[in-house]
């Protein structure tokens, strides 16, 4: 998706040399991380691949840096029974959905079998978007990416200032209640980050986003 005049970025100076050096960080970051991963998202993707009859990898359309398209990764947690249609296997499931979830549930019936909730609970699920960090298109810090109608429908003016960052793996909103926000919650949250955004609120997410992971707290 082209950028549009609703979702142009706002100016944003990414062009300083301590910005250019962290991306340079990052990318480096999660090459060592992908490399170190790799077992655990192989082993994960066999269980997927025997739990679902699917492809283990799900790509679904968002809204990424400065308004462009990100195909975002994940490991699959929700499926329902196989289709059984005979369509030919392929890795990685491309899913053209702008409406986003509305909203989360511990209960989806989507999510049955005990790894895929152990995946969400962990944040296992969101290995694969190292791959997008290595790429450039996303940070290992930033707003979390979302559909264009989540941001027509809950950013309105200030989607441009959202987009205007590269979406990160964690956020500032992941690490104060996660999915126990509202979107108005979190929509306030992405803009303070942005606003407000320097390396010490960086490494404070970053280090606070870990203990979240071990916990799973308020995931699901």
């Amino acid at each position: 998706m082209a950028s549009s005049p609703a979702l142009r970025a706002s100016p944003l100076n990414t062009a300083e040399p301590v910005w250019q050096a962290l991306d340079v960080c990052e990318r480096t970051a999660a090459a060592v991380l992908l490399a170190a991963a790799g077992p655990v998202l192989a082993a994960s993707a066999l269980v997927i691949c025997l739990a679902s009859r699917k492809s283990p990898l799900i790509a679904h359309r968002r809204v990424g840096w400065r308004g462009e398209t990100l195909w975002m990764l994940k490991l699959r947690t929700m499926w329902g029974p196989p289709s059984g249609n005979g369509a030919p296997f392929r890795w990685i499931e491309y899913i053209d959905d702008d409406t986003g979830p509305s909203s989360k549930s511990a209960d989806d019936p989507r999510i049955g079998h005990w790894f895929a909730r152990f995946c969400r609970r962990h944040s296992l699920d969101e290995l694969p978007q190292l791959w997008h960090v290595l790429r450039g298109k996303m940070a290992l810090v930033g707003p979390r990416p979302v559909t264009s109608r989540e941001l027509r429908e809950y950013y309105g003016n200030d989607a441009g200032e959202v987009v205007s960052v590269k979406p990160g793996l964690a956020g500032l909103w992941q690490t104060s209640g996660r999915n126990r926000l509202t979107y108005a919650e979190r929509r306030e949250l992405d803009l303070q980050f942005v606003r407000a955004r320097s390396l010490r609120m960086y490494a404070r997410i970053l280090v606070r986003t870990l203990p979240e992971i071990w916990n799973g707290s308020n995931s699901w």
